[in-house]
């Protein structure tokens, strides 16, 4: 790649803080990422099971995307993506693994076009600080999500918009969620949120 002006501002995104540009996905399928964070250590985390209705914010070039298609054999994975250009290179790697439970959608930064209760998980990886309406998003999350669902979020060292296990548990549970459980340390990290309908509930966690 010519490292002109362009590029160089491009890159400057890549290290900053913001929405990851599409132009250095390739970046995110290096195997060097299995090291920090591995697809097999999310399936678990996020306690994946063949038949679910699963959705994933942010899902780059497909990372972690193609794995857990894979695992959902007789379930369905929706991605999400603010970037056009994103969602276009996870599908072409989709496709060329010829999975067909995979589908695509373009967000508007706001509210998602999706039916009530429709998920039994929603997913990110160090993606929640690059949102701008996070309260917005987290109702929505809220909405979409089947009662008993869950909301994992996962954060890595290095992005630089990094969220701390507080800042994410205060201002999640707000919105009628509670953390069940949590993996990792305070540089890397997932955080499990269950979807609660009543009060009662949260008693039996």
């Amino acid at each position: 790649m010519v490292i002109n002006k362009k590029n160089q501002n491009i890159l400057k995104r890549v290290t900053s803080k913001g929405v990851f540009p599409y132009q250095w996905a390739f970046t995110l399928l290096l195997p060097v990422r299995n090291i920090f964070f591995s697809p097999k250590q999310l399936i678990e985390r996020i306690g994946l099971k063949e038949n679910l209705t699963v959705l994933e914010l942010g899902p780059g070039p497909g990372y972690f995307s193609i794995p857990v298609a894979k695992k959902l054999k007789s379930g369905m994975l929706y991605i999400a993506d603010i970037q056009q250009e994103m969602l276009d290179y996870a599908k072409r790697r989709v496709e060329k693994r010829k999975l067909k439970n995979v589908s695509y959608y373009l967000c508007n930064g706001k509210t998602f076009d999706f039916k009530d209760n429709a998920f039994d998980i929603i997913y990110m990886v160090s993606v929640i600080g690059e949102v701008e309406n996070k309260e917005e998003y987290i109702q929505e999350f809220y909405r979409i999500l089947k009662p008993d669902g869950v909301l994992s979020i996962t954060e890595l060292a290095g992005d630089p918009d990094k969220m701390t296990v507080n800042e994410l548990t205060s201002m999640i549970e707000k919105h009628q969620f509670i953390l069940y459980n949590k993996y990792g340390n305070k540089r890397n990290f997932t955080l499990n949120f269950k979807k609660i309908i009543n009060i009662s509930e949260i008693e039996g966690i």
